[in-house]
């Protein structure tokens, strides 16, 4: 399906990957960054890359945020484009979303940021931008503090955006 629509990116995330699979993950045209997660099943993101974009990952040293930064560079006189990928698994700790926000800052004036995350908090009404717990507040605030818009609109898991 990838190869067929032609995308440029792919992002995959709580992908269940560690080392220990002997299958292979290539896609033809596409080069493969991840971050397994470390020390526990399940989780990791991944990023398939078409291979003609310059694209170079940047390296995180947070083993506790599941977290992926790529920055692809523009064409012509494009800006660079700062894509992040993130996993939030449920009941994650308030410290370690923190330490994302704080990354988040830093490349926050990247003039074309593209996150995609699964935030795993069914209370945030993103029409209304509202939430009930004070987690999820914190998201709702951080995304919009960073001049960034929620572009899923219809649910996507057990009738969560």
């Amino acid at each position: 399906m990838v190869q067929q629509q032609s995308y440029d990116v792919v992002a995959i995330l709580e992908m269940w990957w560690d080392d220990s699979h002997s299958w292979s993950v290539a896609l033809d045209g596409y080069k493969l960054l991840r971050r397994d997660r470390k020390g526990r099943r399940c989780g990791g993101v991944a990023l398939y890359i078409r291979e003609a974009l310059d694209a170079m990952g940047s390296e995180t040293n947070d083993d506790e945020v599941e977290c992926l930064w790529v920055r692809i560079k523009g064409k012509a006189n494009k800006a660079n484009i700062l894509l992040g990928v993130r996993y939030t698994p449920p009941n994650q700790e308030e410290e370690v979303d923190n330490l994302f926000y704080k990354k988040l800052e830093n490349v926050s004036g990247s003039p074309a940021l593209v996150l995609v995350r699964d935030f795993n908090l069914a209370d945030i009404c993103w029409e209304c931008n509202t939430a009930e717990k004070r987690q999820s507040r914190k998201v709702s605030e951080c995304v919009e503090g960073n001049f960034l818009s929620q572009l899923v609109r219809e649910p996507t898991r057990r009738g969560t955006i």
